[in-house]
């Protein structure tokens, strides 16, 4: 499947926003953000000014596709499900997301980054309920086992990453035993729960799909 194989920092740059996609990097000095780089472009001020709805609504949607990590094609499909689900649309589709098995497996911090993430899942390290699962866009369910597979419990990788726990602990919505590497999805969050991207305006990303 494609993905986008660029420099990472940049598409943080092209936002003006941390969009989180390097783990530690992200919370240090060297993020560019930090450092207040302009947007990436031969000259960024010259195209200053008001952006239509068009580009706000765009610039929306490209924010939490590229948190997530996904392209355009694949999260259209997330989109056209989220609209097939009873309920608020946009809140239905930040639910589809946070249950996709690489964002769980971030969440549960055995990852330090959703790509990360999604690399531990492709190369066979995770299992759900106890058999192993390889795809990442793999949608958990309620009460669903996600836990790091036996062989690989030992990878310092994975063992850095879960020092995060002590430190912040796991959203609400998962329970999380670090030294197993076992965490349980619990339930599908609430939007209102995602308190780290509360300022995504998700009305917006409908209005732009709508026309």
């Amino acid at each position: 499947m494609a993905r986008y194989t660029g420099p990472v920092c940049r598409l943080c740059r092209a936002e003006q926003k941390k969009l989180m996609l390097k783990g530690d990097r992200c919370k240090s000095d060297r993020c560019p953000i930090n450092k207040k780089r302009p947007a990436p472009g031969k000259d960024p001020k010259a195209r200053a000014g008001k952006r239509s709805d068009y580009g706000v609504q765009l610039r929306e949607k490209q924010k939490l596709k590229r948190i997530y990590g996904m392209q355009e094609r694949q999260f259209s499909l997330f989109f056209e499900r989220a609209l097939r689900m009873p309920g608020i649309t946009g809140e239905n589709l930040f639910v589809l997301l946070e249950r996709r098995l690489d964002n769980v497996v971030y969440r549960l911090r055995f990852a330090v980054s959703r790509s990360q993430a999604r690399q531990f899942v492709l190369h066979g390290h995770v299992a759900v309920n106890g058999k192993r699962v390889n795809v990442p866009s793999f949608l958990v369910r309620p009460e669903d086992v996600v836990e790091i597979k036996e062989p690989s419990r030992n990878l310092v990788v994975i063992k850095e990453a879960l020092k995060e726990f002590g430190k912040a602990g796991v959203m609400p919505w998962l329970q999380l035993d670090p030294d197993e590497m076992k965490g349980k999805f619990l339930a599908s969050p609430r939007r209102s729960d995602i308190t780290d991207l509360a300022d995504i305006k998700e009305q917006m990303i409908v209005e732009l799909y709508s026309k």
